[in-house]
């Protein structure tokens, strides 16, 4: 600086960051908006929270898979030990004629899979009205499968045969009483998806997810069909 003279220095304070960001207006952040916890300026979530919002249909088919294995292991303990006591013939053990109930529940629940098939066609169209009506009927038909059973249970009680005494009859009634609370479950999961089918899907991830919770619940509801059939030939021809 010269004598006499004054220089007029301007100050500017460089602008204040927090953790790397820049504070500014409207226009000093990313893509215009800057980076807001909250939502940003553009509307949308950061990155890592929209991946974990999004759904996943393959996360709920391996759910689905790792429940059927459960159900596979369950019924296979108790078959194996069902056919042991069938080859090993001792006098406790004595078969009887099935009830016509057991037939007429095999009829409901083969329905009941065909019905279930034409409601999954309706969803994957995104025809909301036959698929309620094919899904009523599939959930109609499991609870007449369920009241089959009772009456066959009611059937075998009026003869005397009980648990007590008869290794058949024991396995016959936690058989079937197993299967029975099962396709309860498929029951339960007919409802979820009949009430998703009550309104208009909210977009393409909504019919997504209709979709594959209908792709699940049917791989579930076919394969009590497929497990009640074994245990027919079971009960009814493996004595």
């Amino acid at each position: 600086m010269k004598v006499g003279t004054a220089d007029i220095i301007a100050e500017v304070d460089p602008p204040k960051t927090i953790r790397g960001r820049r504070l500014g207006g409207p226009g000093t952040g990313q893509n215009g908006g800057g980076r807001n916890p909250g939502g940003g300026g553009d509307g949308q979530k950061p990155d890592g929270e929209r991946d974990l919002d999004r759904f996943v249909p393959d996360k709920s088919k391996i759910l689905a898979v790792l429940l059927l294995l459960v159900v596979v292991m369950t019924f296979g303990g108790l078959m194996a030990a069902y056919i042991v006591l069938a080859t090993n013939g001792a006098s406790e053990w004595q078969p009887f004629n099935l009830p016509v109930q057991v037939w007429i529940s095999t009829a409901l629940i083969l329905a009941g899979s065909a019905v279930y098939s034409l409601g999954k066609v309706a969803i994957d169209r995104n025809d909301q009205p036959s698929a309620k009506k094919w899904l009523i009927a599939t959930t109609v038909l499991g609870a007449a499968f369920i009241s089959s059973q009772i009456v066959a249970w009611f059937e075998l009680a009026g003869r005397g045969l009980y648990m007590r005494g008869n290794p058949y009859a024991g396995f016959f009634y936690i058989l079937t009483a197993v299967h029975a609370v099962h396709v309860l479950g498929g029951i339960a999961a007919l409802g979820a998806i009949l009430l998703k089918n009550l309104r208009p899907a909210a977009g393409d991830e909504e019919i997504l997810k209709r979709r594959t919770l209908a792709q699940v619940v049917g791989w579930y509801w076919h394969f009590m069909g497929v497990l009640w059939i074994v245990l027919f030939v079971l009960l009814g021809f493996w004595k």
